[in-house]
């Protein structure tokens, strides 16, 4: 990956965060952009996001987040200068539960090595 394209990674991650928080902010305490990755040629992006919360909050989220894609890139276009503005799409981002889980199973195994 391109260093053109990680700047561009990180400068829509905090960009697209800053909106949220600004114009969000009671709809999106929950939501954090973890990482954004466009495409060489800056036409494709995935957003992924991380949401708290149950499994039918986070699908709602999503959908919400999704329904306002739209109107975050026209904000992200004023404040943005590039020739191509991906279109981005918004994934869950399921590594933080992954990770919550690895440790929980590493305590577990922990918690049964200590007891033999």
């Amino acid at each position: 990956m391109s260093n053109r394209t990680l700047r561009v990674n990180v400068l829509i991650q905090r960009e697209i965060s800053d909106i949220l928080r600004q114009q969000y902010q009671a709809e999106s305490v929950t939501v954090t952009i973890t990482e954004v990755r466009v495409s060489p040629d800056l036409h494709d992006g995935r957003v992924f996001v991380s949401i708290v919360g149950e499994e039918d909050f986070v699908t709602e989220k999503l959908r919400w987040l999704r329904k306002k894609s739209v109107v975050i890139r026209r904000e992200l276009s004023k404040r943005i200068v590039l020739k191509f503005l991906p279109k981005l799409e918004y994934v869950l981002d399921h590594a933080a539960v992954r990770g919550t889980r690895i440790v929980q199973l590493l305590e577990e195994v922990g918690e049964g090595t200590e007891a033999q």
